[in-house]
This record gives C-alpha cells, structure tokens and sequence, in this order.
C-alpha cells in the first residue's frame, strides 16, 4: 500500500518536471536557456518515473532492468547536454543577452 503510493507519487512528479522542462523548451529564448531547461528537469523527470515504476514492479527481473535504464540516464543526459552545449560554443553560437535598456542593471525602477 506505501510502496504504491510511493511509486505514483514518483511517477506524477516525473511527469510534472517533463511538462516543466517542455514548456522551459518552448518559453525560453535561446539554444543554451532551452538546453539547461530539458536537460535538467527531463533527466530528473525521467529518473522519478523510472524509479517509481522500480517500486511499482518490486523486486524482480524487469526492475533490475529499469534500475540499469536508471543508471544509463543518470550517466548519460547530463553528459549529452554538456556535450552539445560544448559542441554550439566551440561552433559559434553565441548566449542571448537582454538588450542594454539604458536603466542600470536591469533591475525593476518602478516606473
């Protein structure tokens, strides 16, 4: 009864940060912004999912292999999106700025 509950919470809360880092993939304005957004939120997104359906299957055959698909994802999406964040610097590509609006350091004047 916990352990199920334990796993569908994991399991909405993965969804939740996939739809966070998918809307962070449309709202945000340049390659490396939209990057940190996926990157983050997806790799978290899909190591919650995974992990609550290791607590949904119990121990057997099946959740050793989601464990291995677990660890594969930890591994691997943080290294993938520094990889191609290194890739877009090295090309050229440059961070977006805020325009220089001629107000300081950009903070509120509440005008």
């Amino acid at each position: 009864m916990i352990t199920n509950i334990l796993a569908i919470t994991a399991v909405v809360s993965g969804a939740f940060f996939l739809i966070v880092g998918s809307i962070g993939l449309i709202r945000l304005p340049d390659f490396y912004s939209r990057n940190h957004a996926t990157g983050k939120s997806d790799t978290l997104g899909i190591m919650l999912v995974i992990f609550g359906l290791i607590l949904l299957e119990g121990f057997s055959l099946n959740s050793a292999k989601l464990f291995f698909a677990f660890i594969f994802v930890f591994l691997t999406n943080p290294t993938g999106t520094h990889a191609l964040t290194n890739a877009a610097l090295n090309s050229g590509l440059k961070p977006w700025f805020r325009k220089n609006t001629g107000k300081g350091d950009g903070a509120c004047t509440g005008k």
